[in-house]
């Protein structure tokens, strides 16, 4: 019902926003992610989702048109609300929730505050072929920080290793070498893992 909103920056907290459009103020629920890109100035452009209950109508906002795709994603499976969505959001970057759905990476979805095992795997069983063809599979495995970390990690575990295992050594290899060549950090890695 609302796509947008986009006006006056009245309030910023962690958790929500005020946005003061033609005299009316609407308090907006933010995740962690969008609070650290909303910028300070007054001008501020959100994109929403309206939550419509019996009691209640709730105003979700997002920085990223893609991350309230994934919001939307979230909540379309059974045991996870509005509310575990956005806490996911917070927690996870939304390029990593992607990521571990992508992957199946179970124990990085359970890290989450308020997810249990079954969960996990049921957002991971329902959404992996929709955030396939949501996002393409182009975005799944890009990383704006480090490209070359993305595609080292990918080959590891089409090697057959752990994925949270490898992303371990190839950070450490990456702190050690950040201008590392995707070859040199498999290499390494290989050696370490």
């Amino acid at each position: 019902m609302i796509h947008h909103l986009k006006g006056q920056l009245i309030e910023k907290n962690p958790t929500y926003v005020v946005i003061e459009c033609n005299g009316i103020g609407y308090e907006v629920n933010i995740s962690l992610h969008t609070f650290s890109l909303i910028p300070d100035s007054e001008a501020v452009s959100l994109y929403t989702y309206l939550q419509v209950k019996e009691d209640s109508h709730t105003l979700y906002g997002f920085i990223e048109k893609s991350e309230r795709e994934i919001f939307k994603l979230l909540i379309s499976v059974s045991g996870v609300g509005t509310s575990t969505a956005r806490v996911m959001l917070s927690s996870l970057l939304p390029n990593e929730v992607i990521d571990a759905i992508a992957t199946g990476d179970v124990p990085t979805i359970q890290s989450v505050k308020g997810i249990g095992a079954k969960t996990a795997q049921r957002v991971i069983l329902d959404l992996k072929d929709k955030v396939l063809k949501v996002l393409g599979d182009d975005e799944v495995f890009v990383s704006k920080n480090n490209t070359n970390k993305e595609e080292a990690l990918s080959a590891l575990e089409i090697l057959g290793y752990n994925r949270r295992q490898a992303s371990k050594v190839v950070e450490k290899i990456l702190k050690e070498d950040p201008e590392s060549t995707v070859e040199s950090i498999i290499k390494l890695a290989l050696k370490k893992l």
